[in-house]
C-alpha cells in the first residue's frame, strides 16, 4: 500500500534490492522469500518477535534522487503481487514525467506530493470501519489471512504478543483472535509453529498459574490442549477470549453469526492499534453488565458513565459511586456494595439544571422527576457534557405519561437547566401503587372472563380465628414499607438499600408482593414502555394451534391444582392467556415444561399483563436460557452448583458424586425456584428474595438444604434413599407467619414413617443461607457460568452426534466412528455457512430445531460440490463438480435447494458400501433427466434388500427400481455417461486398460442402440401404417411421446412400459464447444462427433468422449437408447471395469486427509457452482 513518504538513511540495511531504475528502487527484507542463510533466519525471527509497530513489511519502494544518500520509502506491501502493482504503476505513470525535471529537489517534491494526493483520494474511499482501523491493525488483519488462508468475511478482532508452549519449549509469536477461530504463528530459527482451532470446538477455557505455566490461558478442545502465556495483559486477553467463546457457544445455540451492532455508541476517540470489533465487544460487555445491575432490557445501551457522589437524605451524607447514562435511563450505584442503587428513567424525568458550584459541592446537577422526587449529583468531571447528553436522550425519548388532552410541549435547552417549556406543575404524577393498575382493563376473549387483579386477593378465604397474631405480623410490614417508601421513595425511583434488602429478607406484604416483584425485576420499566402490547399480542395468539399450545393445554390443570384459583375457569384462562401470549412472543423458546408452575404463582399476585412481563423478565433476563427446548440455562446452573458444592461441602460433594444425586435433585430446584418442591407459602418468600438479590439465593439456599441435611446423606448407601430424605425435609418447610389459607402440598406424600419429621423454618433457612454462603458473589457465579456453559453445551453437541449415529447405523454400512467424523465434517461446512454468511441461503434457514437430529443440518450445492470433492472415492478430475451435482439433484428429494446428513450418508454409503451392480445403478441414474419423476412406489418390492450394507443404497435406488426395457438412456445422457466413467479412471493404477475397457463397452453399447433403434423405427411404420393419423406433436402428452423412442418389444407394450416408467427425453444441452471438450488427454484412443456418429464408424478403439452440447452442423439422436441391463451385461464382459466397481473404497483416508488440512477452506461462490450444475443435466 502507499505510505506517507517517510526518509530512509540507510537503504541496504537488512533489505535486499530486486529491480531498479534512475528514480525507485524495490527492495524485500532478508528473511522473506528464498535465500538469505543465517541472516535472513535471524531478520524473520526478529520481525515475528517484535512488536507490531516495529515490524517491517517484506516488501517497499524507495524513491532516490541521483547521488543522494537519502532515500524516501513511499510504498510498502505484505506480498510480491501487491508491491509489483504500485512498482507498475510507477514506471507507467511517473517515469517519463520525472525525466523532464532538472533538479533532483524537484523530483522528490513532485513525488511526495504526488504519494500524498494518492493517499487522500484512498482514504475518501474507505468505508467507515476501515477508516477506524488504524494502519498497523490493518496490517495485522492482512498478515492473519495470509498467514491462515482466511477469506475477506473473516474479521481479526486482535492481536497479542505471547508464548505458545509446544512440549515444555515455548515458541514466542502472536496470537490472534478472530470472530470465529483463535490462532497463532511463530517463526524462530527457521523453525515454523501455526496453529488455528475454532471457538465452537472450545470446551474449557480457563487462566491459571502454575510452577510450569505461571500466568497462562489454557484453551482445550475435543483433541487437544494448549497453553499460551507471557502476555502483557492477561486480563484483558482473557476477558476477550471469553467473550468470542461465549459469542461461539451463543451461534450453536441459536444457528445466528456475530453481527456489529450499529446501535452501540461511537467512541468519543479512537484507541491506537484497537479494532472496531474491539471496541465493539468491549461496549457489548460494558452494556450486558450495566443490563445486569439494573435489571434492564435488552434494548438498553450505555452511552457513557463517570464518577460522582450522590446526595443521600435517608442518610444525609454524600455518597461516592458512578453514574450511568443510556438511552432510556439514569442510573447510580455507590461504590460501596448495596449501600445504594438508583434507577431514574428518562420518562420520569421533568427538570434537569446545573446547580451552583461551591467548594463543599462542586459542579452540581439536579434532576427532578415528575412524582416530586429531587436527586443531586455533585463532583461531576464533565458537567455541561453530561448535560447535553442528558437531554438529547430527553429530546429522543417517548413520553408515554402525558395525557391526550395536555400533550407535551417542545423541549428548549438552557445554559442553567433542561426543562419542557409547559410548568412542572402541570405534568401528571405516577401512581405509587402497581404499575399499570390506571390501565382500562381489556377482555382479550369474549367468552372468557378475565381476572382484574391476583387472583390470591379473589380467592382468598378470610379465617378471622387463629390468625390474629400473624395478621398483626402482617400489619406490620406493611407499616414498614410504608415507612420505607416513605423515606426512601416509592416506585422505580426509589432509592435501594442494605435497608431494602432486610425488609425482602422479612418478607413481603402479601398485598405489596406484586408490586415490589415488579420493581426489584425491572418488568415494570418494560411494561409502562410498553402500553397495550399484551393486549394486542393475546388477540393475535389466541386461537392459534401450534406445538406450544397444545403442550400448554396439557399443563393447565397440572399448575397448582391444589389451589382453589386454578380449580375454575377464571384462573385456567388467565394461564392459557399468559402462557400463549409469551409463546408467540418468543417462538424461540415457546413453551416449556416447568413455566405454567411460575407463571401460575406470578398470577396469584399480579394481574395477567404484570404477570406476563415478570414472566419475560424472568425467561429473558433473570434465567437466560433455563427454558429453551434443552434447558441449557437450568443444566449450566447446576453445573455451577455442583461446583459450589465442592468448594464449599467437599465431604459431601464426593459422597453424592458417587450416589449420582446432584444432578437429579438440583434442576427441578432451579427451574421452578423451589415452588415444585417446598410448600408453596415457603417457597414464594425465596422468590421474594431471587427478585431481589438474583440467582445467587437460590444457590445459597440449596447449599444450605445440603448442609442441613449432611449427615443423613452422607449415611445414604443409594440414591433413592438421599432423594427421600431432601423430598422429606423440603416439605416441612414451614412459613408461620403466613396469613394465607393452607394449601396442600403433593410432595407431602413422600412423608412416611411413625414419627413426623421436624418443621423447619423458612426464615431460618434463608438466615442460614446468609449466614453460611453470603459471601457468593454474583460476578464469581458469571465466571462459573462461563465455564460450565462451554461444557454443557459441547456435551449437549456430542449427544445429540451420538443420537444422530445411532439413527444411522441402521441405514449405512458405515462404522461408528466413520459416521462421528462424517458428522463433524458436515456439520462443518454448515457453520462455515454461519461464519461467513456464503451460500444460496441464509444460514439460519438450514438450521431447524423442532426437526429430528439427522435433519437439523442442511447444506446446499456448493457446500456439497466441495464435501463431495474431498470424500467421494469416484474422483472424475474437472468433472467431478458436474456429478456431484447430479447427485445433489437425486438425495434432493423435496427440491428445496438442500441436502441433510441422512441424505448426504445415503448417497456416499451407496458408493462405498454397494455392490457392483448398485453401484452401475448409482451411476446410471445419475446420467437420466433431471426432470424425471419419482418412480419409487412402481417396483419398491424389488429394491428391497435384506443385507445391512444394501439398505442405504437402496433409499436411493428405490428411484430406479429398473425391470427389463423399462429405464432408457438416451444417446446424450450415454455420452455424458462415458465423459463420466473416462474421468473416473484417470487416477487409477489400471488406466490404460480401464481406457481400453471403457472404448470396448462403449462400442458394443453404440452398437446396441443403433440396433434398437431401427427396431423401433420399423415398429413405428408398420404402427403407423395401421393406425389413423396421429395427433399434432405439440397436443400429444409426454407419455405417447416417449413411446416411439422405446428400445424393443411391440410399440404398445413398450409405450405402456415407459409410461408407466415415466422417462421422458431433455432437449439438447445448451452449451459451447469448448466447454463440451474434455481437458483430460485420451491417449490413442479417437473422439467421435456425437452428430457423425454411425454404428459401423464404431471400432474396438473408440472411446465415445461426447459433449454436452450440439456441434454445428450436428443433431443428437433422439431415437437412439440402451437399457441398464444391456449396460450391465457390456460391463461384465470387461474384467478390469468389474474389478474396478467390486473394489470397495476407504473412506478413513479422505476423512484423515480433510481432518489433517489446517487452513481454513475458502468457499467458493455459489453461482460457480451452479453454472457447473447446469453444464451437468
Amino acid at each position: 500500500m502507499w505510505i506517507t513518504p517517510e526518509e530512509v538513511l540507510i537503504a541496504n540495511a537488512l533489505w535486499v534490492s530486486e529491480r531498479a531504475n534512475p528514480f525507485f528502487i524495490l527492495q524485500r527484507r532478508k528473511g522473506h522469500g528464498k535465500g538469505g542463510g543465517i541472516t535472513g533466519l535471524l531478520v524473520g525471527t526478529m520481525d515475528v518477535v517484535l512488536d507490531s509497530s516495529a515490524r517491517a513489511a517484506p516488501y517497499r519502494i524507495l524513491l532516490q534522487t541521483g547521488d543522494s544518500q537519502v532515500y524516501w520509502s513511499i510504498a510498502c506491501g505484505g506480498s510480491r503481487m501487491e508491491i509489483t502493482t504500485h512498482w507498475e504503476w510507477l514506471e507507467a505513470n511517473l517515469l517519463q514525467t520525472l525525466s523532464i525535471f532538472e533538479n533532483d529537489e524537484d523530483i522528490s517534491t513532485f513525488v511526495k506530493g504526488k504519494i500524498s494526493g494518492i493517499i487522500a483520494e484512498e482514504n475518501k474511499s474507505k468505508q467507515a470501519q476501515e477508516e477506524e482501523d488504524s494502519g498497523k491493525f490493518r496490517e495485522a488483519e492482512l498478515k492473519m489471512r495470509k498467514l491462515f488462508g482466511m477469506p475477506e468475511e473473516e474479521k481479526l478482532v486482535n492481536y497479542y504478543s505471547c508464548s505458545f508452549w509446544k512440549g515444555r519449549v515455548p515458541r514466542q509469536g502472536w496470537l490472534y483472535l478472530t470472530v470465529n477461530h483463535i490462532c497463532f504463528y511463530s517463526f524462530l530459527l527457521g523453525k515454523e509453529v501455526t496453529l488455528i482451532s475454532q471457538w465452537t470446538d472450545v470446551t474449557r477455557l480457563e487462566k491459571n498459574a502454575t510452577l510450569l505455566f505461571p500466568e497462562s490461558v489454557r484453551v482445550c478442545t475435543r483433541d487437544t490442549e494448549h497453553f499460551f502465556s507471557m502476555f502483557l495483559n492477561i486480563n484483558d486477553t482473557f476477558k476477550l477470549m471469553e467473550q468470542l467463546a461465549t459469542i461461539a457457544m451463543r451461534q450453536i445455540l441459536d444457528n445466528e453469526g456475530f453481527a456489529a451492532d450499529l446501535s452501540l455508541p461511537k467512541p468519543r476517540k479512537t484507541l491506537k492499534n484497537v479494532s472496531a470489533l474491539k471496541r465493539d465487544l468491549d461496549a457489548r460487555a460494558k452494556n450486558e453488565r450495566y443490563r445486569t445491575l439494573f435489571r434492564l432490557t435488552q434494548e438498553e445501551r450505555l452511552d457513557g458513565h463517570t464518577d460522582c457522589t450522590l446526595w443521600a437524605p435517608f442518610a444525609k451524607m454524600h455518597v461516592t459511586g458512578q453514574l450511568f447514562i443510556s438511552n432510556n435511563y439514569i442510573c447510580f450505584a455507590s461504590r460501596e456494595e448495596d449501600l445504594c442503587n438508583l434507577i431514574i428513567p428518562l420518562r420520569e424525568v421533568s427538570v434537569v439544571e446545573k446547580a451552583d458550584s461551591s467548594s463543599v459541592l462542586p459542579c452540581p446537577v439536579s434532576i427532578s422527576t415528575k412524582n416530586k422526587m429531587n436527586f443531586l449529583f455533585a463532583n461531576l468531571k464533565d458537567r455541561d457534557f453530561l448535560v447535553q447528553r442528558i437531554s438529547d436522550f430527553l429530546q429522543r425519548t417517548p413520553d408515554r405519561m402525558w395525557s391526550d388532552a395536555n400533550p407535551p410541549g417542545p423541549l428548549v435547552v438552557t445554559s442553567s437547566s433542561w426543562t419542557p417549556q409547559q410548568s412542572c406543575s402541570g405534568l401528571p404524577s405516577s401512581s405509587p401503587g402497581p404499575a399499570g393498575s390506571s390501565q382500562a382493563q381489556r377482555h382479550y376473549h369474549p367468552g372468557l372472563p378475565t381476572a382484574s387483579q391476583g387472583l390470591l386477593h379473589i380467592y382468598q378465604r378470610d379465617d378471622p380465628e387463629g390468625q390474629g397474631p400473624k395478621a398483626a405480623k402482617e400489619k406490620m410490614k406493611e407499616e414498614s414499607w410504608k415507612i420505607h417508601f416513605f423515606e426512601f421513595g416509592r416506585g422505580v425511583c426509589m432509592y435501594r438499600t442494605s435497608k431494602t434488602r432486610e425488609l425482602v429478607l422479612n418478607g413481603l406484604p402479601e398485598c405489596l408482593r406484586g408490586e415490589l416483584w415488579l420493581l426489584f425485576s425491572g418488568a415494570q420499566n418494560e411494561m409502562a414502555t410498553q402500553p397495550g402490547y399484551y393486549g394486542d399480542l393475546v388477540e393475535q395468539a389466541m386461537g392459534r394451534c401450534s406445538l406450544a399450545t397444545e403442550e400448554i393445554e396439557r399443563d393447565l390443570h397440572r399448575s397448582m391444582p391444589e389451589h382453589r384459583a386454578f380449580q375454575n375457569e377464571m384462573g385456567i384462562a388467565a394461564l392459557r392467556r399468559v402462557l400463549t401470549a409469551y409463546a408467540h412472543r418468543n417462538p424461540g423458546i415457546g413453551y416449556c415444561q416447568a413455566m405454567n408452575i411460575v407463571a401460575s404463582v406470578l398470577l396469584l399476585y399480579c394481574t395477567e399483563e404484570e404477570a406476563f412481563w415478570l414472566l419475560v423478565a424472568l425467561c429473558e433476563r433473570m434465567l437466560p436460557d433455563y427454558y429453551n427446548t434443552r434447558v441449557v440455562g437450568a443444566l449450566v446452573d447446576q453445573g455451577v452448583f455442583e461446583e459450589l458444592t465442592r468448594a464449599c461441602l467437599p465431604l459431601l460433594y464426593e459422597h453424592m458424586q458417587e450416589l449420582g444425586v446432584i444432578s437429579s435433585i438440583s434442576l427441578s430446584w432451579f427451574l421452578t425456584l423451589f415452588l415444585s418442591v417446598m410448600p408453596f407459602d415457603s417457597a414464594v418468600l425465596l422468590v421474594d428474595c431471587f427478585f431481589f438479590e438474583g440467582i445467587k439465593v437460590i444457590f445459597q439456599v440449596a447449599l444450605a438444604v445440603l448442609h442441613d441435611n449432611m449427615d443423613a446423606l452422607l449415611a445414604c448407601n443409594d440414591e433413592g434413599e438421599a432423594m427421600t430424605i431432601l423430598g422429606r425435609y423440603l416439605d416441612n418447610v414451614v412459613n408461620k407467619q403466613t396469613v394465607s389459607s393452607p394449601i396442600p402440598h403433593l410432595h407431602a406424600l413422600l412423608t412416611s414413617g411413625d414419627e413426623p419429621p421436624p418443621e423447619i423454618d423458612v426464615f431460618d433457612l434463608i438466615k442460614s443461607s446468609y449466614e453460611k454462603f453470603g459471601s457468593l458473589r454474583s460476578d464469581v457465579i458469571e465466571q462459573m457460568r462461563f465455564k460450565q456453559r462451554l461444557k454443557v453445551i459441547q456435551s449437549l453437541e456430542d449427544t445429540a452426534k451420538r443420537s444422530v449415529v445411532r439413527a444411522m447405523m441402521t441405514e449405512s454400512a458405515f462404522s461408528i466412528d466413520e459416521l462421528e467424523e462424517l458428522y463433524c465434517l458436515f456439520k462443518a461446512k454448515h457453520v462455515m455457512s454461519c461464519y461467513w454468511g456464503l451460500g444460496g441461503s441464509a444460514a439460519a434457514d438450514r438450521h431447524d430445531p423442532s426437526l429430528p437430529y439427522l435433519e437439523q443440518y442442511r447444506i446446499d450445492l456448493g457446500q456439497f460440490c466441495q464435501l463431495f470433492g474431498a470424500l467421494a472415492p469416484w474422483r472424475c478430475g474437472v468433472h467431478t463438480p458436474i456429478l456431484a451435482a447430479r447427485l445433489f439433484r437425486l438425495l434432493d428429494r423435496n427440491k428445496d435447494g438442500l441436502v441433510n446428513f441422512k441424505e448426504f450418508v445415503t448417497g456416499l454409503s451407496g458408493m462405498y458400501h454397494g455392490d457392483m451392480t448398485e453401484k452401475l445403478k448409482l451411476l446410471y441414474k445419475l446420467h437420466l433427466s433431471p426432470g424425471e419423476p419419482d418412480n419409487s412406489t412402481h417396483n419398491s418390492a424389488v429394491a428391497a434388500r435384506s443385507t445391512k450394507c444394501h439398505v442405504a443404497f437402496n433409499v436411493i435406488m428405490s428411484v430406479v427400481s429398473i425391470h427389463v426395457c423399462v429405464c432408457v438412456c438416451v444417446q446424450e445422457h450415454f455420452i455424458e455417461l462415458c465423459k463420466t466413467l473416462y474421468n473416473m479412471f484417470s487416477e487409477e493404477g489400471r488406466e490404460q486398460e480401464l481406457y481400453h475397457s471403457i472404448a470396448t463397452v462403449a462400442s458394443l453399447l453404440l452398437r446396441i442402440g443403433e440396433v434398437a433403434k431401427k427396431f423401433t423405427n420399423h415398429t413405428t411404420k408398420n404402427a403407423k401404417t395401421l393406425a389413423p393419423s396421429p395427433p399434432p406433436a405439440a397436443a400429444r402428452p409426454e407419455g405417447e411421446e416417449s413411446c416411439g423412442e422405446g428400445s424393443s418389444g411391440q410399440s404398445q407394450d413398450v409405450c405402456k412400459a415407459l409410461a408407466d416408467a415415466q422417462l421422458d427425453s431433455l432437449p439438447p444441452l445448451q452449451g459451447s464447444d469448448e466447454d463440451g471438450r474434455d481437458d483430460t488427454s485420451v491417449s490413442s484412443y479417437s473422439m467421435v462427433s456425437t452428430g457423425s456418429l454411425q454404428c459401423d464408424d464404431i471400432t474396438d478403439d473408440t472411446v465415445l468422449i461426447g459433449c454436452g452440447g450440439q456441434r454445428r452442423g450436428s443433431v443428437v439422436d433422439s431415437d437412439w437408447s440402451i437399457t441398464f441391463e444391456q449396460m450391465l451385461a457390456s460391463v461384465l464382459t470387461e474384467p478390469p471395469l468389474v474389478d474396478y466397481f467390486e473394489k470397495k473404497g476407504d473412506i478413513q483416508t479422505k476423512m484423515a486427509a480433510c481432518k489433517a488440512q489446517r487452513n481454513v477452506e475458502r468457499q467458493t461462490s455459489s453461482s460457480s457452482d451452479h453454472e457447473l450444475a447446469q453444464n451437468s443435466v
